[in-house]
């Protein structure tokens, strides 16, 4: 273990090899390192030995009265991947756990399909911008906003990009550590990939290839409730209501996805083949989020739903979860 804790079982070893392992991949496991002492503690107090793990005694840990279902949740993935962990070292008296304990959330938010007019007014109203001494944002929301509604990424990851992360030559965008630090490469339609360009030999003509990509004033990272605050004042200029409900920034997101699934089915082509690289595109960890979309696709555009549910329906959600909202 790491700190000044000093493992008492005979897993204490193999659990140190195991947080190393994670943190050298990026994790940081703070809050799981804390759970592993508490089973280091709880194997060696229950008499236990040796390198193995019990259907019994993780059940035991993991399911405390006491305790939340999402507790026990992290509890579940955690135990899960140090049993993994253990079988790929070669240990074979090792129960892995199942994950089953998965809070339910309800998405609440109906997501907003901008019509291509909309969309119009809304970049009329971005490129008309007056110029300003106090702000670069007639120079950043242009290329900001088309990326985001042009690719469908996350808002935190389009702030989070450096020049250096924009291959110019390929058209592609490198994404670094996004949600569940994964890394994915974006290629660009010309035309975005051309705007990208134009504005790094004007914008970043002399900043370093470290610098953010769509730099605040002060040269640091734009804060994500600036681009908030903006985007409501687009809205308001295009004439498109907003309330607490909506348009959001991150519909720009459901609006790519959605509208790339349109196009696929009118156009006649093999869906199955076309999720897994939609879901790689997005950033996704797992196909619940690009059902999502299909379940979305089919309730915006009715013309289109028989044909989804005729090849799809078995993998079309009636609702529930996504990992959209971050």
């Amino acid at each position: 273990m790491t700190g000044i804790y000093q493992g008492r079982s005979d897993l204490s070893g193999m659990m140190a090899s195991f947080l190393n392992e994670k943190r050298m991949t990026g994790y940081k496991y703070a809050n799981q390192e804390k759970l592993l002492i508490r089973f280091d503690s709880y194997f060696d107090r229950n008499g236990y030995t040796g390198i193995r793990i019990t259907k019994s005694m993780v059940d035991d840990f993991i399911y405390s009265p006491l305790e939340q279902p999402s507790t026990h949740y992290l509890k579940e993935r955690l135990l899960r991947d140090f049993a993994l962990f253990l079988v790929r070292h070669g240990y074979q008296e090792v129960y892995i756990a199942k994950v089953e304990s998965a809070p339910v959330k309800k998405c609440s938010h109906i997501p907003y399909i901008f019509m291509e007019e909309e969309m119009r007014h809304i970049f009329t109203a971005v490129d008309a911008w007056e110029d300003s001494f106090y702000t670069n944002r007639h120079l950043v929301d242009p290329v900001l906003f088309r990326l985001l509604y042009g690719t469908g990424m996350r808002v935190s990851e389009a702030l989070n990009i450096m020049v250096k992360d924009f291959d110019g030559i390929n058209g592609v965008l490198t994404v670094y550590h996004a949600k569940n630090n994964k890394d994915r490469l974006i290629p660009l339609a010309l035309s975005l990939a051309g705007r990208i360009g134009k504005f790094i030999n004007v914008f970043h003509k002399y900043s370093q290839d470290t610098a953010y990509l769509f730099q605040s004033p002060r040269k640091g990272k734009t804060d994500k409730s600036t681009v908030y605050r903006r985007f409501r004042q687009y809205l308001q200029c295009a004439n498109i209501p907003h309330t607490d409900a909506g348009p959001r920034v991150h519909d720009l997101r459901h609006n790519y996805a959605v509208k790339c699934l349109k196009k696929w089915v009118l156009a006649g082509e093999e869906l199955t083949n076309l999720l897994p690289y939609l879901a790689a595109y997005m950033g996704h960890s797992d196909f619940r989020g690009t059902q999502y979309y299909l379940r979305l696709t089919a309730d915006l555009y009715p013309d289109i739903i028989n044909r989804l549910e005729a090849n799809f329906g078995h993998v079309i959600p009636e609702g529930g979860p996504t990992d959209e909202e971050q």
